[in-house]
């Protein structure tokens, strides 16, 4: 983690969040909190009171995101922890504290139990190298510190510890919570703004660029969307693969998480907020098909260039890990954010299919703020999202949702951090709203928001796990096309000023980087993964001969 940082922090927001609750109970010592948010578009719905019998259906069909807290306990001011209990379904957790500059020196652990087998889980480590963005986005009011949040599938049991290092002397960050979230259940279109939202193994709609013309077909999948912006007609394309034939380790059951269709809702005593409301999001009606489970590999019409993903990479890894950058400048972008887009430069390069997060179900009543944009996008920085390769990529609509949840409700950002998200099949999603072919700045990089896009890869690639071909080449896919429409070779190098202390690089100094880089390049931290950054050089070199 990087060192600490004094900041001035601004006043609290006066807006407020309008939740809509069904109802509101403590159970014990957990505070929750449930809310259906309802719209269509051009319509504002609300859920209604509780007990109608139009809830009643919905509950049954479609659970909304739900988000709870735990307080650690204990009087040891270097050892906390919740104790083992049942809980509500969840299937994504992490634990969070007050101070947003505090660094909890130490080790937090979790083990949960499945809900399918009802066996516990061994104690697994959480990544605590997480920083609030260096923009005016990391100094809001309810910005929280808080670690990496992890998939761990569903379940409905948990027990979590958290040790400072330093022994008897030691403390901990004060304010410490267990958060665990439910990701819901999206389904058929049941009226009252309540939507199917596509194909969630990665098909259904696809969000095309507003200005972008494309004559290079890509692996997509999906029909094109009729999003609500200016939206160029899409193309259609074959498919990625369907579910890689090679695991990085054993699949786990398909399906979206289980568990009681209809958490009871509550108020938080403890003033964090606990919920991300996620009925539907408020785009139209989608036109899509009912989802049908993993990708059919079946390809449309127009052939594609691209050769067919096959799974898990074999043989040769490829290239070895790029050596230490030069700290010699080249060029020097403009750093400074605005809340209106740029148009980008005209790329011949054909669009990715996208998964729009209407489509995925982002809940867009989260999102308070409208995005900021950067001039230009001049480099891409590769992630992991850590936590589990045991995933269905029938699951990977529900992992991109918690995360959004987790990032907004737990750590106090304005939208999910990523720009991208690439799941094991090679599909592609899009993270934080903006447009796709606009400069969004995210919150991925500390200390290099100000320049880049962020895509994430679904899985841990450091303790043994391999990303597939597919997904392989979709990271290489989404990257050559962002930096395509600015003009950036993906294959070359760019000088970037650091805007704060990173571990790697000290606040104001210049580090030439690969346009496309590792998490790792540019923060301390493991991130991307050593078998996903061991693969940068390919991705480089196939992303430079698409755009």
């Amino acid at each position: 983690m990087g060192s600490k940082r004094g900041r001035t922090r601004r006043p609290a927001d006066t807006k407020r969040r309008t939740w809509l609750a069904v109802g509101s109970v403590v159970l014990g010592a957990s505070v929750v909190t449930t809310v259906a948010v309802t719209a269509t578009s051009g319509t504002s719905g609300t859920s209604g009171t509780s007990g109608t019998s139009d809830e009643q259906t919905r509950s049954g069909r479609m659970r909304p995101v739900a988000a709870y807290t735990e307080a650690f306990q204990g009087g040891d001011p270097g050892k906390r922890s919740v104790p083992r209990k049942d809980t509500r379904p969840f299937s994504l957790l992490g634990v969070s504290w007050e101070d947003p500059e505090a660094e909890l020196d130490g080790t937090a652990q979790v083990r949960t139990r499945s809900a399918e087998t009802g066996q516990w889980t061994r104690w697994r480590d959480l990544d605590l190298g997480i920083r609030p963005p260096e923009t005016d986005e990391g100094d809001g009011s309810g910005v929280r510190g808080a670690s990496e949040p992890l998939w761990v599938g569903k379940s409905d049991g948990v027990e979590a510890r958290v040790l400072a290092d330093g022994g008897d002397s030691a403390e901990l960050p004060g304010g410490l919570r267990l958060v665990t979230i439910d990701p819901g259940m999206l389904g058929e279109d049941i009226g009252n703004g309540w939507r199917k939202v596509g194909d969630m193994s990665g098909g259904g709609n696809s969000q095309e660029p507003s200005q972008q013309p494309s004559t290079e077909p890509e692996p997509g999948r999906g029909e094109p969307s009729a999003e609500p912006s200016a939206s160029a007609p899409a193309t259609e394309e074959p498919e990625p693969s369907p579910e890689p034939s090679q695991r990085p380790t054993t699949e786990a059951p398909t399906g979206e998480p289980a568990g009681d269709p209809s958490p009871e809702p509550s108020t938080n005593p403890t003033g964090e907020p606990t919920t991300g409301p996620t009925g539907e999001p408020s785009p139209g009606p989608s036109t899509e098909p009912a989802p049908t489970g993993e990708p059919t590999g079946d390809p449309s019409p127009e052939p594609s260039t691209e050769p067919t993903p096959t799974g898990e990479p074999t043989g040769d890894p490829g290239p070895e890990p790029s050596p230490e950058p030069t700290r010699s400048p080249t060029t020097e972008p403009t750093t400074e954010p605005s809340t209106t887009a740029p148009a980008p430069e005209p790329s011949g390069t054909r669009t990715p299919r996208i998964v729009s997060r209407a489509q995925w179900g982002a809940d867009e009543s989260l999102v308070e703020d409208p995005p900021s944009y950067l001039s230009r996008v001049d480099a891409v920085f590769v992630h992991h999202t850590a936590g589990t390769n045991d995933y269905t990529c029938a699951e990977s609509a529900s992992i991109v949702r918690g995360i959004l949840t987790y990032h907004v409700k737990t750590n106090g950002w304005n939208d999910v951090g990523y720009n991208f998200f690439v799941d094991k099949c090679g599909t592609i999603f899009e993270g934080r709203a903006g447009g796709v072919d606009k400069a969004v700045q995210g919150a991925h990089t500390y200390g290099f928001n100000g320049y880049s896009s962020g895509v994430s890869l679904l899985g841990d690639h450091e303790d043994g796990g391999r990303p597939t071909q597919a997904a392989l080449d979709a990271v290489a896919r989404i990257s050559g096309w962002k930096l395509g429409l600015y003009g950036a070779d993906p294959a070359g190098e760019v000088t970037l000023t650091a805007a704060a202390d990173t571990g790697v690089w000290k606040k104001g100094e210049r580090a030439t980087l690969y346009r496309i880089s590792g998490h790792r390049d540019g923060y301390a931290t493991l991130c991307p993964g050593v078998n996903l950054y061991s693969q940068l050089p390919a991705i480089r070199t196939k992303a430079a001969a698409s755009s």
